[in-house]
């Protein structure tokens, strides 16, 4: 059952709504100023850009100076009061929306911590997931000692919950210990995620026995040496239109790189 929207979400559903329509020539050219930051633009509006954040960027600066790149970063050169509003695994790619002000931050952040966002997901996982659809709801906490690591901990962990669905089932190349070749069985799944915990899709399909292909973190053999890179992927961010306003859902997808 969809959570019914409040009234101050509503508001500013249809403050986000009536920005959301550059087109054309504003924005190519807004497309152009960001691509000049070596990042690439999905969407634009007056108080935010819906970013395709690279695998391997960070969404915003760590705190090593070495780690200062990121997309937030990137983005201050185009306005000095850009604010991030949510993260990605540095791993992780896709749709990423920042905002260019106070704002627009105190917009999004409403949205997202109303959970009024859909977040979609795709993976590749090893082996044949089954069921092909379901629910996985496991608590999960910071493994303080190994962080930025997590793990499944019924006591003292917080509430996570993931709907997956097998998009389809196929086959990777991979090598075995000794080098030689190896045929990886391999499904593409949907997930979408009700809550939000640092890690929590992969966490959740390694409690399955199917871990992320390329996840450094939590894959071994075969599932991590498959792909070069986490084949993690945030496909699509859908912000539905508030109530009674007659306007479309904001639909914001990033290419499948996998």
């Amino acid at each position: 059952m969809q959570t019914p929207i409040s009234s101050s979400a509503d508001m500013t559903l249809n403050a986000l709504h009536d920005t959301h329509g550059w087109q054309g020539e504003r924005l190519q050219e807004e497309r152009e100023r960001v691509a000049g930051l070596k990042l690439s633009l999905l969407a634009a509006g007056d108080d935010w850009w819906a970013i395709d954040k690279p695998a391997e960027l960070p969404s915003v600066p760590g705190r090593d100076p070495s780690r200062f790149d990121s997309v937030y970063s990137r983005l201050c050169q185009l306005s000095s009061d850009t604010r991030a509003v949510h993260r990605l695994d540095v791993a992780t790619s896709g749709v990423l929306l920042v905002a260019r002000n106070v704002e627009g931050q105190r917009r999004l952040s409403r949205l997202f911590q109303s959970r009024t966002i859909d977040k979609r997901y795709v993976a590749v996982v090893a082996g044949h997931l089954a069921p092909t659809e379901g629910s996985i709801a496991l608590p999960l906490r910071c493994d303080w000692p190994h962080r930025p690591r997590q793990i499944v901990d019924f006591a003292y962990g917080k509430p996570a919950l993931t709907h997956y669905h097998i998009e389809q089932y196929l086959t990777l190349p991979g090598q075995r210990p000794d080098g030689t070749p190896q045929t990886l069985s391999c499904s593409r799944v949907l997930l979408t995620p009700h809550t939000g915990r640092s890690h929590q899709l992969r966490l959740h399909l390694l409690a399955l026995g199917h871990p992320i292909i390329g996840d450094a973190f939590y894959a071994r053999g075969a599932a991590l040496n498959a792909s070069p890179r986490l084949l993690l992927h945030a496909a699509r961010l859908t912000i539905p239109p508030a109530v009674d306003s007659g306007e479309p859902a904001l639909m914001l997808e990033a290419p499948l790189p996998f």
